[in-house]
């Protein structure tokens, strides 16, 4: 806790807005993006609703955790309301992923770290026909109760990857032709992190984008984040705090932004 403190004040410092832009890209981002609170988008009340909905679930279902913060292979019983209260992004967060995917128009999303669906539906339903969403988790029950979320919400554009991501991850790689924007929120230590990063990279492009969340959650992640953004294959990094976007854009220089969120 006093980790995430110390490093979101040094964050809360050093952070910049708009005016602090010099380049076009990142400028327009940032305005159009990361900051924009003009109006909601259609599918915020929907999502948001269907949150609430869930945060007022007590049914308590037993999971296998396979990340960090576990022994690995431990089942936990936890209710609906827990998971959704503890693992899903915050409204505000899940709702510039969906203006980045809105923005960025990609074809082929991965979401590694399901959950109950909640972010999974914001990416869908930013490119409700023309994206595939292939999504992993790897606890069954919860991708059985994501898969029942979708359906509910009207996603038919969602692949549902059940399984360990350590083993999963690698073979939908090898059956996929690139990979245009990833989510990462799936085993917050430093080797699977860098590991999935690694991974994800031999499928991208000029134009693809990571997103890496809870990048101040531990000092492994902390240690991730900075290895991540300063690799020399990383165009623009921007650091948001709870997220951090990784932009590959080779052909610009190499950039790194702490930006106000």
């Amino acid at each position: 806790m006093k980790t995430a403190i110390k490093a979101y004040w040094k964050y809360f410092w050093n952070a910049k807005n708009e005016h602090s832009l010099h380049s076009p890209f990142v400028y327009e981002l940032y305005t159009q993006v990361i900051k924009h609170q003009e109006f909601d988008f259609y599918a915020y009340q929907e999502i948001e609703k269907f949150r609430e909905l869930l945060l007022d679930n007590d049914e308590i279902i037993e999971i296998q955790d396979l990340g960090a913060g576990s022994k690995a292979g431990k089942s936990q019983k936890k209710s609906i309301r827990n998971i959704v209260a503890t693992a899903s992004l915050p409204a505000r967060v899940a709702q510039m992923l969906f203006r980045l995917v809105n923005f960025l128009q990609p074809q082929i999303v991965l979401d590694l770290g399901t959950s109950l669906g909640i972010t999974t539906a914001y990416l869908a339903k930013a490119m409700p026909l023309q994206a595939k969403i292939y999504t992993f988790e790897g606890a069954e029950n919860l991708a059985q109760l994501a898969q029942k979320h979708f359906k509910m919400l009207h996603l038919q554009n969602i692949e549902v990857i059940k399984g360990n991501i350590d083993e999963t991850l690698p073979k939908v790689l090898s059956q996929i032709e690139k990979v245009d924007f990833a989510f990462v929120d799936a085993n917050h230590l430093y080797e699977p992190t860098i590991r999935y990063f690694e991974e994800i990279l031999t499928k991208c492009h000029e134009n693809s984008v990571i997103v890496f969340d809870d990048i101040y959650w531990s000092e492994e992640m902390k240690a991730a984040w900075e290895k991540i953004y300063a690799d020399t294959r990383v165009g623009i990094s921007i650091d948001l705090f709870r997220v951090g976007l990784v932009f590959l854009r080779q052909k610009q220089e190499k950039q790194h932004f702490i930006l106000r969120f």
